[in-house]
């Protein structure tokens, strides 16, 4: 289980949260990123508004591999991100592809 009174949290991104213009916009900097890559999980598109977006779903075959983006960021970096994926994304604990614990957005 992730910590929560860490510093730091680890969040698994792999759409426009990886995005340097995004992260600044969003928290003020850009943020160093790692890749990694989440079993289980299917991405797929999202509309939302007038834009499509990357979301994640799982994988019923359970063998799908989403490659993403893994980000180091405070909780209240972790706060302003819940705010701007919206009602249509839920904030999940995983395991990632090298053994790390992280949170990712995923289909509510």
């Amino acid at each position: 289980m992730i910590d929560n009174t860490n510093q730091h949290q680890r969040l698994f991104t792999y759409g426009t949260l990886q995005i340097p213009s995004v992260q600044k916009l969003l928290v003020g900097r850009e943020i160093p990123m790692t890749a990694d890559a989440l079993p289980g999980f299917i991405k797929k598109n999202v509309l939302l508004g007038d834009e499509v977006y990357p979301i994640l779903t799982p994988d019923p075959d359970g063998t799908n591999l989403v490659d993403g983006m893994v980000l180091e960021v405070t909780p209240e970096e972790l706060r302003r991100f819940d705010i701007y994926e919206t009602s249509a994304y839920k904030r999940i604990e995983v395991t990632l592809q090298s053994g790390g614990v992280a949170w990712v957005y995923v289909e509510s």
